[in-house]
């Protein structure tokens, strides 16, 4: 079993490295052109794999939350959308019940009228 981890790990990171440096955007390699990284992945293969991970391509930071730059974001892990939500909850409802609470908010008068009808 041993054997065959010491024959099948370096295959798969060749693999691996050969594989994304295929796929990697041209803008993204570093150093060398992109078809001089595959052959040095295929001639070299631990070396050459190695090599293309550390040094052959652009890598991005992590960022800790949501996407990088101007990358989508899901709305529970946007802070300007729960923003919006917390605004929408503390005044800015829309619909009848807002239209009424205005009314009673601009018409101080009727609201009185009303509070006296109610009591007597």
């Amino acid at each position: 079993m041993l054997r065959a981890l010491l024959f099948i790990l370096p295959l798969a990171l060749m693999i691996y490295a050969f594989i994304d440096c295929l796929n990697t955007p041209e803008e993204e390699v570093k150093h060398l052109p992109k078809p001089v990284w595959a052959i040095v992945v295929l001639l070299f293969s631990v070396v050459g794999a190695i090599g293309w991970i550390v040094a052959g391509k652009e890598r991005r930071p992590r960022t800790g939350r949501g996407a990088g730059a101007g990358g989508w974001v899901a709305p529970d892990d946007n802070p300007e959308f729960l923003k919006s939500l917390k605004d929408e909850q503390r005044g800015g409802a829309t619909g009848p019940k807002a239209d009424d609470e205005d009314r009673k908010k601009s018409d101080p008068d009727r609201e009185r009228e009303r509070d006296e009808d109610t009591e007597s």
